[in-house]
């Protein structure tokens, strides 16, 4: 399938470098058969980084680690050097990454800018060496301290995608041909339903060398929050959206009824998703004549602003990206 580069969830054992032990040793030289302790402390072990990268839209190239291991810091010498700090393991990850307990559900982190970089599973300290522990009684110590152990536990990572706009809709609703007429984006379509199996993203050009980035989520069905369909799968990639742009075909029997449904499995999933702003765009215009689209415009919601379009004739097509933008830009 060509969609199968698409991986937004990925479970991985994550083992983090153990510090160095901290040295135990005196410094001996001739004329000075007694020395002091000089035993350096024990280096870092290395930390599991992950770090986010806006060239990526996936996490595929982790898909098949399912062990990262960092690197255990090195022991401390004499003459109170420090021994080597163990190298960090840095994951680049797509924006909209979550870093989360697979046992509690609880959120380490999140991902959602280029470069930022987040500790997944920090290194073990360093020993100290036995210098650290000479005081006016005891100048000798013979003792010094072993490294931390790293940290190792199994972690979940999650992609949600960051859009501007997420076209919601049934099976079918011509999502997958708007996002190929507005965007580069070249999704799967026909004329069946669950043509898309994956979500896509595409960059909309706007006036003025503008843009803005659009989701196709799969479509969602009657009982997707109860895992009928695709389930619920797919709707967390929404709630990163800042608009919702419902798609409802032309040829739909009640429009009302459909808007409702959509809504409903929307606030099932997620209550907050019904605070974000909504679009409602009528698909599918070039199959219905002008007279029945009259008669269309009576039976649609009045609480959500609409557009008629059909992204086959390139109808309406810059109206809508209108209406996206002053929403987008709405204070």
């Amino acid at each position: 399938m060509a969609n199968s580069n698409f991986i937004d969830f990925v479970k991985i054992c994550f083992r983090s470098g153990a510090g160095g032990a901290g040295s135990l040793h005196f410094f001996r030289a001739k004329g000075f058969p007694n020395g002091g302790p000089d035993g350096g402390d024990g280096g870092r072990g290395g930390h599991i980084i992950l770090r986010g990268n806006s060239q990526l839209w996936t996490l595929l190239h982790l898909k098949y680690r399912k062990h990262v291991i960092a690197e255990p810091g090195k022991k401390g010498g004499e003459n109170n050097q420090t021994g080597r700090q163990g190298k960090d393991e840095i994951l680049e990850v797509p924006l909209g990454t979550v870093l989360r307990d697979p046992e509690t559900g609880e959120i380490r982190a999140e991902i959602t800018e280029h470069g930022q970089e987040v500790i997944a599973a920090k290194g073990g300290r360093g020993g100290l060496g036995n210098n650290h522990f000479k005081n006016s009684i005891q100048q000798a110590p013979h003792y010094a301290q072993p490294g931390e152990p790293g940290v190792e536990e199994w972690l979940v990572l999650e992609l949600k995608l960051l859009a501007d706009v997420g076209l919601v809709g049934f099976p079918n609703a011509g999502k997958s041909t708007l996002l190929s007429v507005v965007s580069a984006a070249k999704p799967e379509i026909a004329d069946y339903p669950f043509t898309t199996l994956v979500p896509n993203l595409g960059v909309v050009s706007y006036k003025g060398y503008k843009s803005f980035v659009m989701a196709d989520i799969p479509g969602i069905i009657e009982g997707a929050a109860e895992g009928k369909g695709l389930g619920i799968r797919f709707l967390r990639h929404i709630e990163r959206n800042s608009i919702l742009l419902f798609l409802i075909p032309a040829s739909s029997e009640n429009i009302q009824k459909e808007y409702k449904i959509l809504l409903g499995e929307l606030q099932q999933y997620n209550p907050e998703l019904l605070h974000k702003k909504r679009l409602l765009a009528i698909s599918k215009t070039d199959i219905v004549d002008a007279s029945a689209l009259k008669k269309l415009e009576k039976k649609i919601p009045k609480d959500i602003p609409y557009v008629f379009i059909s992204a086959v004739a390139n109808q309406g097509i810059e109206h809508l990206k209108d209406m996206i933008w002053q929403a987008l830009n709405a204070e």
